[in-house]
Formats: C-alpha cells, structure tokens, sequence
C-alpha cells in the first residue's frame, strides 16, 4: 500500500517500511515541517517520533495523559494519509478482540471461511497500512501483548481458516504506558521490550502548556490572558504538591479557562469590565470554584495522605493567590 498526501507518495522500502535513501530525505523532512505546524512544543519529541515510524520501527511512548502522544501521532497518520486505531488495553482485550473472530451466525450457516471472518483493530490496521495505536499498553493481558509479536516481527500474522495476513509498508504498532501508574499493569516481557523503540514523553514547560491553553480555549483580553496564566500555574502545581501521587494534565488547565468564562458570564461580569474584574478578589475566587471543577477528579492523592482533592487544590490556590503575591510585595 502507499500512502498519499496531496498526490505525493510516501514510499517506503517493500521489506521493513523505511524511507528510501534518494527521495526519503527530502520526503521526511517536508513532512516534519508540515506536521510540526499543528504540534505545540513537541519539536524534538516528534522529530525522534517521526524518524522511528519513517525507519519502519515500532515505538512505545512513555508519559503520563495528556502530553501530546495521541497529538503528535494524528499529525503524523494525517499527514501519510493513513488511519490511526485506537485500542485501549485493559483486562478485557482478549486475542480474539484484537486479531478478529469469525461471525458466529455466519459460521452457523456456512461453516469457517476467510468470508465470514471480522477483522479486529491489529488485523484493520496491517492491510490500511494505519498505526495500531495501544493505550496504557502495559494493562493488557501478556498473553494478548505476546498476540504482537509475530505482526511486528514478521509484518505478518498467520489467521486458522484465514491465512497469513501481510502488513502493508505502512503498518506500524505504536504503544503508549503511564510511568506514574503502576496498579493492574503487568511487565513487559524481554521479547515485547526488544521489538519496541521507546521513547520517553514528560510534561511540556509552561510557556508550552500556555499556549495549548490559548490555542484550545481560544480565551483573548486581559481576562482570558490571565486565566491562561493562573491555569497553566495552578495545573503544573498539582504535579509537585507533596501529597499528589500524580497530577494533572494541561487538560484541566484548559478546563479550568473553559469553565472560568462561562461562570464570569454566569456571575455577570461584562467584556467592558474584564480588565478591572481580574484584579479583584472575585476573581480569585472565581478561578477557585473552576478548578474543584476542572482539577478535583484529575488529580490522585497519595493513599497514605490524609487530605482530599479539594483541600489540596485549596493549598495550591492559597500559595497561588495569596501567599505568592503577599511574597512578592513591597517591604
């Protein structure tokens, strides 16, 4: 299969999927270029991303929610014109669920046949020539994990009363594993690990996550520029506080600036006197009141912590807005 952008293929090599060594260059460093412009502050993240999956590797990428992995590899399925399938790896994702099964009506009334056969997310994803894309990878059953590693080692699997299914040039698997969380997950084995690149994907800076925030809540003028600035702050802080097992994503920051404005409409604060409002206290509570919205089910307190999500984002809005800024005064 080839995958096209605009009537230019992307061509990789028919064996093991990389770029070819006369027209791939060029190849690969326009579409960085073309995919980087909808990626924020992921420059160097993508570029190694991008370089894996154009060699033709399988790479597993390691961060916690909301870092821009699924972004990041949207961009990059988009730009070769490809699918990308979404499977959530969990208890229940059997072999059957991710290979295919045979329709059992059908089996019933024709007995086995390659016509009767439903193909599951790993076997759409080898003839689309997509990215099978396993979220929380390590969650799923070793016994389905192991169900990978003749498509990834072979770029084929073989299906009784099927055949062998080939994988298009394309075709790559893409995993992604949550450091901070260790409960229902199992190790993955030697034989897994070794077919995988990996690549590790943290929290983006400030200056990053804020402008994510502007760009997905679209808030402008002096109150949305301060609700991005407090958001972005108030989120990074929850990663640090002492009794959070983990914190949350730039995701809340975002639902934090969402909720904000519709609450300053609710509470009937007028665009003419944004500026003056967010000055105030009731602006400070404000931004209190949409963070136990936006953060209070985000974040994960410690189990030997004896406080809760609300005492906490309390502590983080009282450092925030009034011990920092009594800090930062005068005398």
């Amino acid at each position: 299969m080839t995958a096209t952008r605009g009537g230019a293929p992307f061509q990789p090599d028919a064996a093991e999927g990389p770029l070819s060594a006369a027209s791939g260059a060029d190849s690969v460093v326009a579409s960085r270029e073309r995919i980087a412009s909808g990626v924020v502050g992921r420059e160097r993240e993508l570029e190694l991303t991008l370089a894996a999956v154009a060699a033709g590797r399988d790479i597993v990428l390691e961060g916690p929610p909301g870092t821009s992995k699924t972004t990041m590899l949207s961009a990059i399925t988009a730009e070769w014109g490809i699918p990308l399938l979404f499977v959530e790896g969990n208890a229940d994702l059997t072999p059957a669920k991710l290979v295919g099964h045979h329709n059992p009506a059908r089996v019933l009334r024709e007995d086995y046949s390659p016509d009767n056969f439903v193909p599951g997310p790993l076997v759409e994803a080898m003839q689309q020539g997509g990215f099978l894309y396993i979220e929380e990878f390590n969650r799923a059953p070793e016994d389905t994990i192991n169900t990978l590693l003749t498509a990834m080692a072979d770029r084929s699997i073989a299906i009784p009363r099927v055949g062998r299914i080939k994988a298009a040039p394309t075709f790559r698997v893409i995993a992604s594993m949550n450091p901070y969380d260790n409960i229902g997950t199992t190790r993955l084995s030697t034989s897994v690990s070794d077919r995988l690149n990996r690549l590790s994907v943290d929290y983006q800076d400030a200056d990053a996550e804020e402008a994510i925030v502007a760009l997905r809540s679209g808030a402008t003028g002096p109150l949305g520029e301060r609700l991005i600035s407090d958001a972005v702050a108030v989120t990074r802080a929850t990663r640090r506080h002492p009794d959070v097992r983990q914190g949350s994503s730039v995701r809340g920051a975002i639902d934090i600036v969402l909720v904000a404005q519709q609450l300053a409409q609710l509470r009937g604060v007028k665009h003419a006197d944004a500026a003056a409002y967010a000055s105030s206290d009731d602006y400070t509570e404000l931004v209190f009141d949409a963070m136990i919205v936006a953060l209070s089910g985000r974040i994960h307190i410690d189990e030997a912590a004896e406080t809760t999500p609300e005492r906490v984002l309390r502590e983080i809005w009282e450092d925030r807005f009034i011990l920092e800024p009594h800090a930062a005064a005068p005398g």
